[in-house]
């Protein structure tokens, strides 16, 4: 524990005091805390020693004891190890919860919980749900709800002589949660100097672009921006088109959210709003990677990953690559930028018609190149070791791009396309870079002159799947939506399309119970989890440290990189830490430790659902 530990345990009295700071003090250098956030923790537990002292058991945040609400002693049968939540709070009108995390035992039925005030006074009690064993995490559960607590203040939760942390509910909870992750894209530009303040800066990288021979070209290239991909500083286009297609949505669902939101950019102060302009980044770079006949090269990266270095230091060529053999390019990178294209066209006409004309001729382009070129897959050429994104089928997005030019434009040679090879089997699930189907089809609902028999069968499609998501965010001890088999490489980016979709389906038949249980995702993945982090960088009271992400280990700051989400629990392994952690339930497999790649790495696509998520938390939609 170490001399920190030692002196607070020093400064308390009584067994149970010493026991409890002793547990948080582990359990917060477990997590990488700093110590300003285990002090402030552990103020809880000294107030509660002192409470216990005079014989009350509520404590107000000054630490002095407030005796408006006695409450009765411990059950011995359900000691409680923690009780987690969204560690940003809750907004008045939205629904609130949180999960009390029993030792094991056998809890009692109907135990209790109160709701206490800053300043000790009750605010709300009720009775937990009957305790369960997750299946996902293997823990001993129950549900407190309290959504009819709607007074912006700070709290904490108390159930069978435990407290949890403050807790705020305020009108503007989510705000800097919104501003961060997306903020974190400007972190990820390639190609000019980034500067985030707090030291978290870089030069100018990446400066040194040519085009591979597996591109079909010999020239010299210069760098035309892009978001460095992940925890490497490739660039790819196919997980650019999800990444930026998602964003590109939040602002057509939720402008009330994103137009007036300040990002501190270079950009910031012109004509295009903040989180545009900084869209607009990426989107320039896929753009650059369009030849002259349409087609789209796949990515652009060295031929293998650098050392966790800074992204200046990394010197090696940034290359063009292509499929190595004509036409070079690849379909799927192709239909992304002419979906993504598409969406942009719409999104910038009101700020820069030129833009979106530019956006718009390069979808039309792009498509039709897809339509000759349907089966163009791109493999890892011979000599590159950098992420491939390689897809079996392509269909999924030349459908999207058909889609979104549709919607865009009307014309009716790309809605009966549409129609003529739309799958008869509308069935529905959550989009992935790998399966943008489902944007293919809500897109065309979501079109004035969608056919009306279609555009029924989707939306019924996206019902079913809204209603699973429902049902399984209720059986789930921590309130979110995911399936055992669903703690993948990337789950919580999983949990955030999953929002996506339950997002959609409240849009296309209001459905107020879906959003419900999209924001349960939203409080899974900001702390209501078996580990009790937040697993976005430097959000909420206990985030995660240490991302496979290499400026956030180079730099030489103790702190990562902010506004980045993990990729979260995978049951399957994939890297030497993860694949050598105990077999555990699947919420379990999970390492806060940067050599986790297959845990702990970050990623534009994972992000980017996040910040939908964010957005439509910070809509009117949840006022």
């Amino acid at each position: 524990m170490g001399w920190f530990g030692k002196l607070l345990l020093g400064g308390l009295t009584g067994p149970s005091s010493r026991s409890a700071a002793k547990s948080l003090t582990e359990s917060c250098y477990g997590y990488g805390v700093n110590r300003r956030t285990v002090l402030g923790s552990l103020a809880a537990v000294v107030g509660a020693s002192v409470a216990e002292r005079a014989g009350a058991s509520f404590v107000s945040e000054s630490g002095q004891a407030a005796i408006q609400t006695p409450v009765e002693a411990p059950d011995p049968r359900a000691a409680v190890r923690s009780v987690v939540f969204n560690q940003l709070g809750f907004r008045p009108g939205s629904a609130k919860g949180a999960t009390v995390v029993f030792t094991g035992g056998n809890p009692p039925a109907n135990a209790a919980f109160r709701i206490i005030d800053s300043a000790g006074t009750l605010k709300s009690e009720g009775q937990l749900t009957a305790a369960v064993m997750d299946a996902a995490s293997g823990d001993t559960v129950a549900r407190a709800e309290f959504s009819a607590l709607r007074t912006p203040g700070t709290y904490r939760i108390w159930s069978n002589g435990a407290f949890s942390d403050p807790f705020t509910i305020a009108e503007d909870a989510y705000a800097a949660g919104l501003r961060l992750t997306m903020r974190g894209y400007y972190g990820q530009r390639c190609g000019c100097k980034v500067d985030l303040g707090d030291g978290y800066k870089h030069d100018a990288c990446h400066v040194d672009g040519a085009f591979h021979a597996t591109s079909g070209r010999t020239a010299v290239l210069p760098n035309g921006g892009g978001w460095h991909d992940a925890g490497d500083y490739g660039r790819y286009e196919v997980n650019s088109g999800i990444s930026t297609g998602t964003l590109l949505w939040a602002w057509e669902m939720y402008p009330e959210a994103l137009r007036n939101l300040k990002l501190d950019i270079p950009e910031s102060g012109g004509p295009v709003p903040d989180f545009l302009a900084e869209i607009r980044w990426n989107l320039n770079w896929m753009l650059q990677l369009q030849d002259r006949d349409g087609g789209v090269w796949h990515k652009q990266t060295s031929e293998k990953f650098c050392a966790f270095i800074m992204p200046e230091q990394d010197k090696m060529i940034s290359y063009v690559i292509g499929t190595g053999t004509a036409p070079f390019k690849s379909t799927g990178a192709t239909a992304n930028l002419a979906a993504v294209a598409a969406i942009a066209a719409r999104c910038f006409r009101p700020f820069d018609e030129a833009y979106a004309d530019r956006c718009l001729a390069a979808a039309r382009s792009a498509w039709s190149w897809s339509l000759q070129n349907p089966n163009v897959l791109f493999r890892n050429p011979p000599g590159i070791s950098t992420g491939a994104y390689s897809d079996r089928d392509c269909n999924d997005e030349i459908l999207w791009a058909t889609a979104e030019l549709f919607r865009t434009t009307g014309e009716a040679q790309y809605g009966n396309t549409f129609l003529t090879t739309v799958p008869d089997d509308l069935s529905m699930e959550a989009p992935t870079w790998s399966s943008t189907q489902p944007l293919a089809y809500w897109t065309y609902a979501m079109t004035e002159q969608a056919n009306p028999f279609v555009r029924r069968g989707i939306v019924e499609a996206t019902q079913e799947a809204a209603t699973l998501r429902k049902l399984r965010a209720r059986e789930n001890g921590y309130g979110n939506t995911l399936r055992l088999h669903d703690y993948v490489w990337g789950s919580n980016g999983v949990a955030g399309n999953d929002a996506l979709l339950l997002l959609v389906a409240n849009r296309l038949h209001g459905d107020r119970d879906a959003v419900d249980a999209a924001l349960g995702n939203l409080h899974y993945l900001l702390g209501c989890n078996c580990h009790g982090v937040s697993w976005v960088t430097q959000l909420g009271a206990r985030p995660f440290q240490n991302p496979h992400h290499r400026p956030s280990v180079a730099d030489g700051i103790a702190a990562p990189w902010p506004g980045l989400l993990s990729g979260g629990p995978n049951a399957y392994g994939g890297d030497a830490v993860a694949n050598a952690l105990p077999a555990q339930p699947p919420m379990k497999m999970w390492i806060d430790d940067h050599r986790a790649y297959s845990m702990n790495e970050i990623a534009i696509n994972w992000n980017a659902p996040l910040v939908f998520l964010l957005a439509a938390a910070n809509s009117n939609l949840v006022a």
